[in-house]
């Protein structure tokens, strides 16, 4: 088995393999390298910011090291998303695309309440004529708080 590991600080260790895609948010603390029985070379994508790209912190413990030679985490049990529904089967990186940076990083942000987030998304997919994401987004703007009179 070819398999490297990734762990956000105090997560659970994952396997990664040759070919995948691993997006970080910035800021996020982790770690990833070789796991026991294998080696990892990787490719990083890094944007510059304020003369600065990365911030080396300080290197992972034997502990946290050790934790990975046990069982990776396992799957979750929670019900398939939309994307991996509809795509997962086939292409499961592409899958953490939608869920993890667009409903993962994306619609969490602060800056809008979900509900204000879920106007403005109704209102582009109206105005963009976009029916088969509408029923989606309508469905999750009533669990955001948006009445029928707004949506």
């Amino acid at each position: 088995m070819n398999a490297s590991w990734i762990q956000q600080w105090d997560g659970p260790i994952q396997e990664i393999r040759p070919g995948d895609v691993v997006w970080i948010p910035p800021g996020l603390k982790h770690w990833h390298g070789a796991s026991a029985t294998s080696s990892m070379t990787h490719i990083a994508i890094q944007e510059h910011l304020d003369g600065q790209t990365v911030d080396w912190m300080e290197h992972v413990t034997e502990g946290q090291y050790g934790a990975g030679t046990r069982a990776p985490a396992a799957a979750a049990t929670a019900q398939p998303t939309p994307a991996q529904r509809l795509i997962g089967d086939f292409a499961p990186k592409l899958v953490e695309l939608p869920d993890n940076v667009l409903f993962g990083d994306v619609w969490a942000r602060p800056q809008l309440s979900p509900q204000d987030r879920s106007l403005a998304t109704v209102s582009a997919l109206i105005a963009m004529n976009r029916p088969d994401q509408l029923r989606s987004h309508l469905a999750r703007a009533r669990d955001n708080g948006v009445t029928q009179e707004e949506s």
